[in-house]
Parts: C-alpha cells; structure tokens; sequence
C-alpha cells in the first residue's frame, strides 16, 4: 500500500512539473500591448474640388514593420512634407510599449490663403506605456503657422487654436492632441487641422494629421518559463522533488531487505 500510495505522489508530481512548464510557456494574459505610428493622413473635401483621401504614409506597427522611411510627401493644394521616420516598438521581458513619428519641412497650402505662409522644420509625436501608466507628447522645430505667429516648441496637451478667413471660422489647429482611447491606449497627434465645413464655409470639411504614435496600454512582464523565472521555476521544483524522491528510494531499500 506504501509503495503504491507513494507512486502516486509520484506520478502527482510528474503532473505538476508539467502542469508549471507548460504555464510557464504560455503567457497567462493577452499579448503585450500594441503601437503604432505614422507621418501624414488627410481626408478632406475642399470647395470645388475632388475628395482627397491619402495616407497613413510611413505607417510603423509592432506587429511590423516595426520602421518606416518615406522621403516625400505632395499633397497638392493641402500639404507638403520631406522626410519622415517613425517607428514603434514593444519590449517582450517589461510589456512596455513606446512609438514616435517625425515629419521634416511641412508647409500647409491648405490654410495659407487664411494664414500666410506656413512653415515648420521639425514636427514630431511620441508615446510610450509601462506598468506605471501611458504618456505622450510633441515637439515642433522652428514652427511659424503665419497670422497666428510661433508656437511652443511642446506646446501644452490638446492646444487648439482657431483659424479664421474675414468674420467665418475656417478651421480649428489642434497642437499635441491626445486622445484616450477605450482600449487604454493613447494615441498623439501632434498637428491635427481641422475644417470645419459649416455653410457658407469657403474652404471645405474634413481633417489633416501630421506625426501620429498610439501606444499601450503595456502588456504583462515576461511569462514565468522564459529567461531567469525558468530557473526559479525548476528550483521551487527540485525542492519538491528530492523528499519524495527519497522516501521512494528508501522504502524500495526496505523492500527488498
């Protein structure tokens, strides 16, 4: 009887190394969380003029590519940009996330009849999420939006600023928009132009974004059987084993005397 109930501690065992490697191998949630980022995206319809729908051009994702390059962007009568670089990463051992676009030299043809000429050498929108939350910002380099005059070079979250042709409101500028999203993550949106397409409104309706990153929310650490908790894992295990091993190797000894 001693001998069989052992051998069933035994074969108990037997599951439990199981049990923990395979637990160990499988992550015990979703996976981390995503990111992703992008240059530029417009969908606008201007007065007297054909849809236009273009972009997200040099769109990164952690899912992949995880880098993008794009030397140029023409959107006639709407936007011109040069270089743009994003990228989005995620760290399998911490779950953290983080994602930023840049766009070099954009001028914005769509809002110059009401502003002036407009420039900007530098606009970029970065996120990142760990265990300890999701945060975001932007930065403009050597930014002149005309009438409304230089900007901060990281302006304050969700600055909106109102753009105006004669008495008509024209179109709202939004700089280093957030946006929380239902999911937890966020998404930055470092220039987003607005058109505000009310009657009578003399340039059109829809919307423009210029250097975008989502991030998160972080995903879980590394699984328990990966790197330094695999160890851990068969060290909790060996202890467990020895005794039992023991006792059975002792009562087969008595068995046989």
């Amino acid at each position: 009887m001693k001998k069989t109930h052992l051998l069933r501690r035994a074969g108990l065992l037997g599951a439990v190394v199981a049990g923990v490697v395979l637990a160990g191998a499988v992550p015990a949630s979703a996976a981390a969380g995503d990111g992703s980022a992008y240059g530029v995206k417009a969908d606008v319809k201007l007065l007297g003029a054909d849809a236009v729908q273009a972009g997200p051009f040099s769109a990164a994702s952690t899912a992949g590519p995880e880098k993008m390059s794009l030397a140029k962007v023409d959107l006639p009568g709407i936007l011109v940009a040069g270089a743009i670089n994003t990228e989005a990463k995620r760290d399998a051992e911490s779950g953290a996330v983080s994602s930023k676009a840049s766009t070099a030299d954009v001028r914005l043809p769509l809002l110059e009849g009401a502003l002036g000429k407009i420039g900007v050498k530098l606009i970029e929108a970065k996120c990142s999420a760990t265990q300890k939350g999701v945060e975001g910002s932007s930065t403009f380099a050597k930014a002149d939006l005309g009438n409304l005059g230089e900007i901060p070079v990281t302006p304050a979250a969700n600055t909106t600023l109102k753009v105006g042709l004669g008495d008509i409101n024209v179109a709202t500028v939004i700089l280093n928009e957030q946006i929380k999203n239902k999911d937890g993550s966020l998404t930055v949106n470092a220039l987003h132009v607005k058109l505000l397409g009310a009657a009578l409104q003399p340039l059109g309706s829809g919307d423009v974004i210029v250097s975008s990153a989502t991030c998160g929310p972080a995903g879980l650490p590394m699984p328990l059987a990966s790197g330094a908790g695999m160890w851990i894992a068969f060290g909790v295990l060996g202890a467990i084993a020895v005794p039992i091993g023991t006792r059975i190797t002792r009562n087969r000894r008595r068995a046989t005397a």
